[in-house]
């Protein structure tokens, strides 16, 4: 199995940034030889998380696909304000464009899959749904869909986690949230309405998660929307032993 931490030029960024690859190469006994071309999966981390702070080793050479792993700061993988700050255009174009023609990893939608925890379970429902053509199915663990608390912050506020200055940077004017295409509802309409293909979407959140309320409303609006999704509870906080347990879960949902 190769794993490359890879340093490039980010135009997204305006600097250097690193993104880690994880290729299973090397078949042990009993597991079959790489195909080609192999499947991938974006795989995004948490807010104050990094490239590779969770991995499934065991099922890449076992479903054969390679792991595609974007370091996104807090940047909640949206375009922020900021130059420098485009973490939504780095990962759904800027990174699928450089796997694909450094490995000729992720060459079809049905090949490319983007899954995530917490904030990057967020982003990866957003990013999924803003790259239709290029993420064929999407798996979001314990996600922040923290867009409609945010809409309604004020400046001098924010939240337990961050302050309104944070969150205006990530998703724009707060006030302008609820219709922008930084709110994930916007993109399933707009998708819906242009008579577009939505991803296959599979969504899980523990029970005792204190996203569990925000996540059973995106079911919601993915049932009233028609949108056909995947939606599990199961015991368990935000932590390592849910997302352990629901990875493998979605990795077999989307590759077996």
């Amino acid at each position: 199995m190769a794993y490359f931490r890879i340093e490039y030029y980010s135009r997204a960024l305006h600097r250097e940034t690193t993104f880690e690859v994880l290729i299973p190469n090397d078949p042990r006994e009993g597991m079959p030889e790489p195909a080609q071309p192999m499947r991938t999966l974006f795989l995004l981390h948490g807010y104050t998380g990094k490239a590779g702070n969770y991995v499934p080793f065991e099922m890449p050479g076992k479903y054969n696909f390679a792991i595609v792993m974007p370091s996104a700061e807090n940047s909640f993988y949206l375009n922020g304000l900021c130059t420098g700050h485009a973490y939504q255009t780095l990962v759904g174009e800027e990174l699928v464009d450089y796997v694909r023609k450094t490995f000729r990893l992720a060459m079809r939608p049905e090949d490319t899959c983007i899954a995530g925890l917490s904030m990057g379970g967020f982003g990866a429902l957003h990013t999924g749904l803003a790259y239709p053509h290029t993420f064929g199915k999407i798996g979001a663990m314990s996600s922040a869909f923290i867009h409609h608390e945010v809409a309604k912050m004020q400046p001098g506020g924010g939240n337990s986690v961050a302050n309104y200055d944070y969150y205006r940077e990530c998703f724009g004017e707060p006030s302008l949230l609820e219709e922008s295409d930084n709110n994930p509802e916007v993109l399933v309409r707009k998708l819906r309405a242009a008579g577009e293909k939505i991803p296959e979407i599979y969504l899980a959140c523990g029970t005792e998660d204190f996203l569990i309320e925000p996540n059973r409303a995106m079911h919601r609006f993915l049932e009233e929307e028609g949108v056909p999704h995947e939606y599990r509870e199961g015991p368990g906080i935000h932590d390592m032993v849910f997302w352990t347990e629901y990875i493998q879960k979605i990795v077999r949902w989307m590759f077996e």
